[in-house]
């Protein structure tokens, strides 16, 4: 495979380090009927090393689309340069703790936008769980970004994910910043 996707994981971690990640874990899913694969390293800022936030990013590995860019590789000349049409999906996905006095999801939506920018959208939303039915809900925050990552810059070891590690970074500390009010 042209592809080497162990090596560009081993990179991300190594590139979000230099972006103030610390890297804590790191798993390797394969669903072995489709061969899907999941790449996902926990991550969190350096202000973040006592909690509460964690950040688990995932890279979603369609075969049919590594496989449809190899297929592409082969028709190519040998110098000439694969074309930006296939892509993978980066996730970021902030976890905290559960909340006292969660935030309106539509300002905070409207916030995480200014923040991340159109590098890093984000998706807004929560859940109320009861542990019994007397007890009070808990509401859970679930904040998810995409990144799309070019293969074509992938193979070319040009894909560095600058701007979405820095919008992650950014994102974090926002919420980091805003989660003892919302505890």
């Amino acid at each position: 495979m042209a592809i080497d996707i162990p090596g560009f994981v081993t990179d991300l971690k190594e590139h979000a380090i230099e972006h103030g990640f610390h890297v804590h874990d790191e798993r390797h899913f394969v669903e072995t009927y489709s061969l899907r694969q999941s790449w996902e390293v926990d991550v969190h800022p350096e202000e973040a090393c006592s909690g509460p936030l964690d950040l688990h990013l995932s890279l979603d590995v369609d075969p049919r689309i590594l496989l449809a860019f190899q297929d592409r590789l082969v028709e190519l000349d040998d110098f000439e340069e694969p074309e930006d049409d296939f892509f993978l999906q980066l996730f970021f996905n902030w976890q905290i703790p559960p909340l006292g006095s969660p935030p309106d999801l539509l300002i905070l939506a409207t916030d995480l936008a200014g923040v991340a920018g159109a590098d890093l959208p984000i998706e807004v939303s929560a859940i109320d769980s009861y542990g019994a039915v007397t007890d009070a809900p808990e509401r859970r925050l679930h904040l998810v970004g995409k990144s799309s990552v070019s293969l074509a810059s992938m193979l070319m070891g040009r894909e560095q994910l600058c701007d979405a590690l820095e919008r992650a970074r950014d994102v974090s500390l926002y919420i980091l910043d805003h989660t003892n009010s919302w505890m």
